[in-house]
């Protein structure tokens, strides 16, 4: 969803460390910092695109910039907006608080309109916390990067820009297409609910499809509308990976026939679906899931892509190399990601950042930030299943604990009651339950000599793949469809490895033996019969040294040949 009129704030701003927290009394938000720094945003302090690569860490940090505005720009209403903010922020704008947000995957907004003028200075203020029980991902909590978890990105981390409105602003809007009745649903919600009316204009690669006003009923509406001037007999006008079609929008809002807000957005019709055979279905035709396991690290950046041609250059190597998508490892990504995954024809998963301390706070936690997050996600087309969970992390006792259990049960039904239109793997690897979509099997063998004998399906009940349980106790295998979510994992061996390097199994030595293991590994699953697979992984991150593609993002072995061989 966009606005026509808009200005980043990315680029350089002021920045402190307030290790002792004296910020607040100090009144850095009316004055200046002490021991000032310069910080390239959206990128984070711990890496070098900040211009600081300091990675020790520091609890709380301080933001400040300047910004002017026109005389035509104060007429209107300002939004302040942010991607993403690790992990508790509180925002100034000349002295004047406000708002303030915590999560550190979702984004937010502020309206800065009573606090604006020709000339501001605008001051944010971060908190982020070493607490396991806070949703963090793969960011390590120990103050260094160990196993495979890595250097935190701490604060701002994603772009901030401002936008304009009039009197009042779209607030979120969904569009979900339902292919079997040739509309689109969803909902519109505005920031002070004074609209009075909504317009939405459809076109379809630049034809007009659909002109329809809807009457606004307070802060948030819902809306349907139908699509029969287009001729659905065939499958020309519908999304998938081989055919990436979308539908252009405009919403307009109005209060008294006036103008107060106009956004644009887009969506793909198309439908997923498990039917009653038990098949994962795209648009009603059975689906292979080719995925590849994508954590969106960068060297020099971290979790912030240095680029929205990044993201884009990332899925085309993916789908080169015989991908048809990702999972999007313990991140909400940059929204560029999904905007390309949808316009390139890339499926995507999308998985809530772990914490790892089952208590009460992390319970509302991980609730609260995965609403906002599936809140966003369920925005693009590309994305077809959502994992609240992974691996047990931060439900460590789910095997046999009949509260974590009924945590991740809940977790379950809020995404489903959220978004009914994708799937759910609820705890993605292992010890499933009942209440799932999708059973995911993690099994980071050396070959796969004896898939095909372990993985029967009359003995999923028994199964213990990686020495963890496939089912929890309690829990019985429903017939629901059946995906290899994790394998492979092959590191290679290189002269400049170190001890620290980290991947699974023994390292490659040389290309060829990585194809060999690579070949012999895809070849089992494929000739299995599970409904896809995700592959680890697309990059080498940091001290994991298993990807597809180096640190950098680039190739580390003939494209081609490891299309073949995905394939295969």
């Amino acid at each position: 969803m966009r606005r026509n009129e808009w200005i980043t704030l990315n680029g350089s701003w002021q920045f402190c460390f307030d290790d002792e927290d004296k910020g607040l009394k100090n009144k850095y938000y009316d004055g200046d910092f002490e021991n000032k720094l310069n910080i390239n945003v959206p990128f984070s302090y711990q890496y070098p695109e900040s211009g600081i690569g300091q990675t020790e860490y520091h609890p709380y940090i301080w933001y400040k910039r300047d910004f002017s505005l026109t005389a035509d720009q104060l007429k209107q209403n300002v939004l302040l907006c942010f991607n993403g903010v690790d992990y508790k922020c509180d925002v100034w704008v000349n002295g004047m608080h406000v708002g303030s947000h915590t999560g550190g995957f979702a984004p937010f907004t502020c309206d800065i309109t009573p606090a604006v003028k020709k000339e501001n200075t605008i001051t944010v203020r971060c908190f982020d916390s070493l607490d396991t029980s806070v949703p963090r991902g793969k960011q390590s909590w120990l103050n260094h990067k160990f196993g495979c978890w890595y250097v935190p990105n701490s604060g701002i981390w994603q772009s901030v820009w401002i936008e304009f409105f009039n009197k009042d602003a779209i607030k979120n809007l969904t569009f979900t297409p339902d292919i079997d009745t040739c509309s689109v649903s969803g909902e519109l919600s505005t920031l002070y609910g004074k609209c009075e009316t909504a317009k939405f204009v459809i076109t379809y690669k630049g034809s007009p499809v659909k002109t329809q006003e809807i009457t606004l009923d307070g802060k948030i509406t819902r809306f349907c509308i139908k699509l029969m001037e287009l001729d659905f007999v065939d499958e020309s006008f519908l999304w998938s990976p081989e055919h990436p079609n979308l539908f252009d929008v405009t919403v307009e809002v109005g209060i008294s026939e006036q103008r107060a807000d106009f956004v644009t957005m887009r969506f793909g019709m198309r439908k997923i679906s498990v039917d009653d055979s038990g098949n994962i279905c795209l648009n009603n035709l059975k689906l292979y899931q080719r995925l590849i396991l994508d954590q969106g690290y960068f060297e020099q950046s971290g979790l912030t892509p240095p680029s929205a041609e990044s993201l884009k250059q990332d899925i085309l190597l993916a789908k080169a190399m015989g991908f048809n998508g990702a999972r999007k490892h313990q991140k909400l990504e940059d929204p560029y990601f999904y905007y390309y995954a949808d316009e390139l024809g890339f499926l995507t998963w999308c998985e809530m950042p772990s914490a790892y301390n089952f208590n009460s706070k992390e319970q509302t936690n991980l609730i609260t930030e995965w609403q906002e997050i599936v809140g966003v996600a369920k925005c693009f087309t590309s994305v077809i299943c959502y994992v609240p969970l992974n691996e047990s992390w931060g439900v460590r006792k789910i095997l046999v604990d009949k509260d974590q259990q009924n945590f991740a049960r809940a977790m379950y039904y809020i995404t489903k009651s959220q978004d009914g239109s994708r799937l759910v793997s609820t705890n993605d690897g292992w010890e499933n339950l009942t209440e799932t979509d999708i059973i995911s099997i993690h099994d980071y063998a050396y070959d796969g000599n004896d898939f095909e004998e372990r993985y029967k399906k009359d003995g999923l009940d028994a199964l213990y793949p990686s020495n963890r349980k496939l089912m929890s106790y309690g829990n019985k295998y429903q017939g629901q469809p059946v995906l290899f979510t994790e394998f492979g994992g092959i590191a290679m061996q290189t002269e400049n490895s170190l001890d620290g390097d980290w991947g699974y199994n023994t390292k490659a030595k040389s290309n060829d033996e990585f194809y060999t293991r690579y070949g012999n590994l895809l070849h089992a699953v494929n000739k299995m019969w599970f409904q896809g697979f995700c592959y680890t992984q697309l990059t080498d991150v940091q001290q994991e040294i298993n990807g597809l593609l180096d640190k950098n993002h680039k190739p580390k072995f003939d494209v081609e040949k490891i299309k073949k061989l995905t394939l295969g």
